[in-house]
């Protein structure tokens, strides 16, 4: 795509999840429309796109249509068929790339790749069967942890190794999944960086984020990080070599370990993160709107903030504190639309503004 994306043209979004509602709300703001493909009846998205195609993903016409219909296609998670893109990509431009989303689709292909462009990563393994287990072990060491090289996302498809005695109760977790052992990494804080690139290769970074988790699940994210006036430059330089290499279009989600020796590429996400949620809140162009904007070959907005603010997630059953976080000043509510609430399933996130 060479010319910008023209007020009224609609943008497929794979996934109709909180992510792709989201994205669905700015597309609107920027006079896009978009249609969500997405398997699951119902979801999020549908409440505020202009269009929904409820199917599988390996219905080749459900798909041909879907991709007729729309200008270009994004997506909201990483773990969308070969086949299905296959069928799109033939017919419409995929934005982020096929490269990127391959990439970031195997822990081990992601973890070469990063190591490859002289970036630093923890120790790791691949891992096939128990012999090479304990061979990486002796390598790797313990603590360790074992991840699925691919579909794990908030925790899941992970087990950790205390011990090398760990090691035959984690490796039957994997259900014969080809596997990553990860060495732990002795961190201060981890943080996130959201950054975009737009077609003409111009790049936006927002202020790094400081992350915790809660049992492999994000709790919070509070902006700005802790973090010396060094390693936030750093930080930005790190995600735009990551950036241009894989000639990039969109918002990356890219989290860091940060340690005495500097900074360690944990993971990266091919989309709008998570983590990224507080620029809702505290930027003029949240990234949902920059995703939207570096897509459709808009110039991106700046990422400057403008305010400090603490992003929680409400999991499961935090979603009945909404009438009280309702009375709270200062308090920004995003809710999902999601009917049923599961323990570990985010329902949204608050924002609160602390200046």
């Amino acid at each position: 795509m060479t010319d910008p994306l023209p007020t009224g043209a609609t943008i497929g979004i794979l996934g109709g999840g909180q992510l792709g509602r989201m994205l669905s709300v700015a597309a609107a703001r920027l006079g896009l429309r978009t249609h969500i493909y997405e398997p699951g009846s119902n979801p999020p998205a549908a409440d505020v796109a202009h269009a929904v195609t409820t199917a599988p993903y390996d219905d080749v016409a459900a798909l041909t249509a879907f991709a007729h219909s729309v200008d270009l296609v994004t997506f909201e998670f990483e773990n969308i068929p070969t086949e299905a893109l296959d069928i799109i990509e033939a017919i419409t431009p995929i934005h982020p790339n096929r490269r990127a989303l391959g990439t970031s689709q195997d822990r081990l292909v992601e973890k070469e790749f990063l190591r490859s462009i002289g970036l630093t990563v923890a120790p790791f393994a691949e891992i096939t069967d128990a012999a090479s287990l304990d061979a990486a072990i002796a390598t790797v060491g313990t603590p360790a942890i074992l991840k699925t090289r691919r579909f794990g996302y908030d925790g899941k498809g992970q087990a950790r190794l205390k011990s090398p005695d760990d090691a035959t109760e984690a490796l039957a977790d994997m259900a014969d999944a080809p596997a990553v052992l990860e060495g732990f990494v002795d961190f201060s804080i981890e943080i996130s960086i959201i950054a975009a690139r737009n077609p003409q290769g111009q790049i936006a970074c927002y202020d790094p984020g400081q992350n915790v988790h809660r049992e492999g699940i994000l709790h919070t994210t509070t902006v700005p990080a802790k973090l010396p006036a060094s390693l936030r430059t750093d930080a930005v330089l790190l995600a735009a070599k990551i950036l241009n290499t894989l000639d990039y279009v969109g918002v990356m989600g890219v989290e860091l370990f940060v340690t005495p020796q500097g900074l360690i590429v944990n993971e990266i996400a091919p989309r709008v993160h998570n983590s990224g949620h507080w620029t809702q809140n505290g930027c003029a162009v949240d990234q949902f709107e920059q995703h939207i904007r570096a897509i459709a070959g808009w110039p991106l907005g700046d990422g400057g903030r403008h305010s400090d603010v603490v992003m929680e997630n409400l999991i499961g059953a935090d979603v009945d504190k909404v009438p009280a976080l309702a009375k709270e000043p200062n308090c920004a509510i995003h809710l999902y639309g999601k009917v049923e609430t599961k323990p570990g399933r985010k329902m949204g996130h608050v924002n609160r503004i602390k200046n």
